[in-house]
């Protein structure tokens, strides 16, 4: 019997807010069940298996994470919505550790084309789009800011930056300010 209220999207909003507490890798089925206080065996009915519910977590958290990027890229161009893009990505890491790892977790090729990471793809390139670059310089512009922007918030939310006497928020804006430069000046030799 099918427990009343437990629904795929009940547990995933759970597994979410889980992996938020006690680190992504540390969800599984079983966690759930104690949560819920119910029998593992009646999850099973919603979900396959933790890694079914590891990747339900991982496309929720890339949908929700598109969504604000979304809305702090909305108007903006140039700097202004690089830095809207970036900042989204740092304080949604921030605000939610397990979520963020999840939106990392490497999908099957089919799942990704479906996923709103293709999104993020897109609005990448809709920012790069006001710098003007051509290809290939465009993708190796969408490749290094996402490793710019998750290198910086890895290290800082696992507390890199904690003894360092200069401010991160300082860095940041220094970072951003850099890859604008770098952006435009690509684009004039280009």
């Amino acid at each position: 019997m099918v427990r009343a209220g437990l629904t795929a999207e009940r547990l995933t909003r759970a597994g979410a807010e889980l992996a938020d507490e006690v680190g992504f890798d540390q969800v599984t089925v079983s966690a759930l069940a104690r949560q819920f206080d119910v029998k593992v065996a009646s999850l099973y009915s919603h979900v396959k298996s933790s890694q079914d519910l590891k990747t339900r977590i991982a496309l929720f958290a890339l949908a929700e994470l598109a969504d604000r990027v979304a809305e702090a890229l909305a108007g903006r161009a140039g700097r202004d919505a690089l830095a809207a893009f970036a900042n989204a990505y740092r304080y949604y890491a921030k605000e939610h550790p397990g979520r963020y790892a999840a939106a990392r977790l490497r999908l099957d090729p089919e799942t990704a084309a479906a996923s709103a990471g293709v999104r993020h793809a897109q609005m990448t390139r809709a920012i790069l789009r006001g710098y003007d670059l051509s290809e290939p310089d465009q993708t190796h512009a969408v490749r290094m800011l996402g490793s710019v922007f998750h290198g910086y918030v890895s290290l800082e939310t696992a507390g890199g930056f904690d003894h360092t006497p200069v401010d991160p928020q300082q860095s940041w804006a220094w970072i951003i300010d850099s890859l604008d430069a770098l952006l435009r000046h690509q684009a004039a030799t280009s």
